[in-house]
């Protein structure tokens, strides 16, 4: 009985001992460790999380709600004048132009080449109706013989030369003007085309922006933007336009990020191709104020017709307004050269300055003569 109670009180005690010191192992480890939150604090703090996304949200958009100049699609409110800028249904014709290479390249189409080709097509089914009348089997049974006709051979080897050198006159001075160098003071667009948006470097100022298609109402998803008629036509409308400056040249700068785009605007004469890995660049002047519209013209993917481009032309103190409201730095304008002074007043402003100029040389021939002078008697002394 002693021998069991005693191997028994052992056991006991051991038991308890490693109880003790599990538990003192265990103690410390649960007041370390985090606590998971509960599902209730979970929900408690979500809101507030939310709450603080959507205040920031609403501080970002707050500025460009209230400033004019960010009113419309990141730009100013200029008004949308219906066959300006955009297709017109049943406009035969190219779109008005509002730059300079624009209205001569109209002029030169509609001027130049449609007469000529409408003569040159009427002509051409004059002669075939003429010869299939004249030559017919009944009205001539016995075809001729004549292979030769020297004035005949004459009139159709001038006519073309004439009328090529009549079209390559105006075609390589409208080429030249196309691709003249901007000057020093233009403002620098540079367009970059992505699948399927664009996105737009103003380098001289520092601004970017990234202008996306705008959808139609039954498209967008919920609290997505949807177009207006606001915003400009069907498949045109964008979320961020780009605004340019009238009466200023503009130095246009085109590449890709992926495949190749074209930035295409009717209104301007503009398509420019934008290639990865390589910049093209041209050059306009924007003439009128207005708001227009383009697409990427090169086939570029599956959303190739879901690129569009809105530009807004205001005046420049505007755009310079427009350009801070960005957060950006207006371009300085370019100083102007100072015109050379007449000959006269140049010689009259030069001869004070020789004169000056030449003083101390004759002070200093002056001294030294003197000081020869004043050595001589010494050196006949010495003699």
């Amino acid at each position: 009985m002693f021998n069991m109670w005693r191997s028994g009180g052992v056991k006991a005690a051991m038991l308890a001992a490693g109880l003790m010191i599990g538990t003192m192992g265990v103690a410390p480890a649960l007041a370390t460790a985090p606590q998971a939150p509960t599902t209730e604090q979970t929900q408690a703090a979500a809101p507030v999380a939310g709450g603080t996304e959507q205040a920031a949200a609403k501080a970002d958009q707050a500025p460009a709600a209230t400033d004019p100049l960010l009113a419309v699609d990141g730009g100013p409110e200029v008004p949308i004048v219906d066959g300006v800028g955009q297709p017109k249904d049943g406009l035969l014709l190219n779109q008005p132009q509002v730059t300079p290479n624009g209205e001569r390249a109209a002029w030169m189409h509609d001027y130049l080449l449609v007469p000529i080709i409408t003569f040159i097509s009427l002509f051409v089914l004059g002669l075939l109706l003429w010869a299939m009348v004249r030559y017919r089997r009944a009205a001539n049974p016995v075809p001729s013989k004549v292979t030769h006709n020297l004035t005949l051979e004459f009139a159709w080897t001038i006519v073309p030369v004439i009328i090529l050198v009549i079209i390559a006159v105006p075609s390589i001075g409208l080429l030249q003007a196309q691709f003249k160098p901007a000057p020093a003071n233009a403002v620098t667009l540079k367009a970059i085309g992505n699948q399927w948006y664009w996105s737009y470097e103003y380098p001289d100022h520092g601004i970017e922006i990234t202008s996306n298609l705008l959808k139609e109402k039954g498209e967008a998803g919920k609290g997505e933007r949807f177009r207006t008629d606001a915003d400009g036509p069907r498949l045109l409308a964008t979320d961020n336009r780009v605004v340019l400056p009238t009466n200023t040249p503009i130095r246009l700068v085109t590449t890709a990020n992926d495949v190749i785009h074209s930035w295409a605007m009717p209104a301007f004469w503009i398509k420019l191709d934008a290639v990865p890995g390589k910049l093209n660049e041209t050059s306009f002047t924007i003439a009128k104020p207005g708001v227009y519209f383009g697409q990427c013209s090169e086939l570029c993917g599956a959303r190739h017709g879901y690129m569009p481009i809105t530009v807004v032309a205001v005046d420049r103190a505007t755009f310079d307004k427009w350009v801070i409201a960005k957060g950006g730095k207006p371009k300085a304008a370019a100083t102007p050269a100072a015109a050379p002074a007449p000959a006269g007043e140049a010689a009259n402003a030069a001869a004070p300055a020789d004169a000056n100029a030449a003083a101390p040389a004759d002070a200093n021939t002056t001294a030294a003569d003197a000081a020869g002078n004043a050595a001589a008697p010494a050196n006949a002394t010495g003699n």
